[in-house]
């Protein structure tokens, strides 16, 4: 199989690099500055255990001939980079006739769990992946990628449910490139507890490292109540917990530990969206669907956007006007 990373960032700059060295082809996906940097010199993948640089194909979107039939699309655009991305692929023309949306396989390794409904619209394959992967991307042309003694978990399945042949195919491209894949028939179950989790990307963007506990406690206690209010099924920590084990933990590369997680990354460097109306968002809006309260996380929303409008730095939001915010 043939894979095209739409968004060479952190996660999709570490698939793609680790897929290609395993011998994969791969063409990455990226823009602006970025893109420019993979076009001249690759891609630098740092990590534990040394550096890998690869030199692939790397293009702004379709446009190219027809795409070969055995290509899978690997969308890891953050969340609300989603809707346009899907739309500029979902037409494009497919070798042998008809497009990729009708066609081709798109795998959504991506945080949150609004990419999945939003996919199944456009594409008639959508393969979710629940995505445990510490990786930063703060400079064009490079990515850090902190995981060990595997760079990350990756749980795929089918939208809405199960799995196929596809997803065993793709798992076992992963597993040879390094990651640990399992396949799993519930994987949406697992990207809700992702999501649970992911709650807390927002105030530690805000905030830095020190986040007050009662916050990040608030979020994930709303975040849980929405989901059981809406009858949502979710993995707990210690399953989760139990399915990582000692296969995938943070460790420094060249003696610098990970400096924030994906929200973060997008206050750092100044890339003008950031994913909290799809994750924090999501539990707003299943908390005003079945009357459950979640002032924390919509407080958190209005703030990462303030954030983002007005160049707040990762790490610089007022704590005091957070807990305003919140009331």
């Amino acid at each position: 199989m043939r894979y095209v990373i739409i968004g060479a960032g952190a996660v999709g700059g570490t698939i793609g690099v680790l897929l290609a060295d395993a011998g994969r082809d791969v063409t990455l996906v990226a823009r602006g500055a970025h893109l420019d940097a993979l076009r001249e010199r690759g891609l630098t993948l740092r990590t534990p255990r040394g550096t890998v640089s690869a030199r692939l194909p790397a293009a702004a979107g379709p446009g190219g001939p027809p795409l070969p039939a055995d290509t899978v699309l690997v969308l890891t655009v953050k969340s609300q980079d989603t809707v346009a991305a899907l739309t500029i692929w979902a037409d494009a023309p497919v070798a042998g006739g008809g497009t990729a949306g009708e066609r081709l396989p798109v795998v959504l390794a991506q945080n949150g769990v609004a990419n999945e409904p939003a996919a199944l619209r456009l594409f008639a394959r959508v393969h979710p992946v629940c995505v445990w992967l510490p990786a930063t991307h703060l400079e064009p042309g490079v990515v850090v990628a902190n995981g060990h003694p595997h760079p990350g978990m990756l749980h795929l399945g089918r939208y809405p449910t199960g799995t196929d042949d596809t997803g065993r195919a793709v798992a076992a491209d992963l597993t040879a490139a390094g990651f640990v894949a399992p396949v799993r028939d519930d994987v949406m179950r697992w990207k809700y507890g992702k999501l649970l989790a992911n709650l807390g990307n927002g105030l530690q963007a805000l905030l830095g490292r020190d986040v007050p506990e009662p916050l990040s406690t608030l979020v994930r206690a709303e975040g849980e109540a929405a989901l059981a209010a809406a009858g949502i099924p979710h993995t707990t920590r210690e399953e989760e917990a139990a399915a990582r084990g000692d296969l995938v933990s943070h460790r420094p590369v060249d003696g610098e530990t990970r400096s924030g997680g994906s929200t973060w990354q997008s206050l750092a460097r100044g890339a003008g969206s950031a994913e909290a109306d799809h994750l924090n968002g999501e539990i707003v809006l299943l908390g005003r669907l079945h009357g459950v309260p979640t002032p924390v996380n919509a407080a958190v929303q209005t703030a990462v956007r303030q954030a983002v409008r007005e160049r707040i730095p990762a790490g610089g939001y007022p704590r005091g006007e957070l807990e305003k915010l919140v009331g």
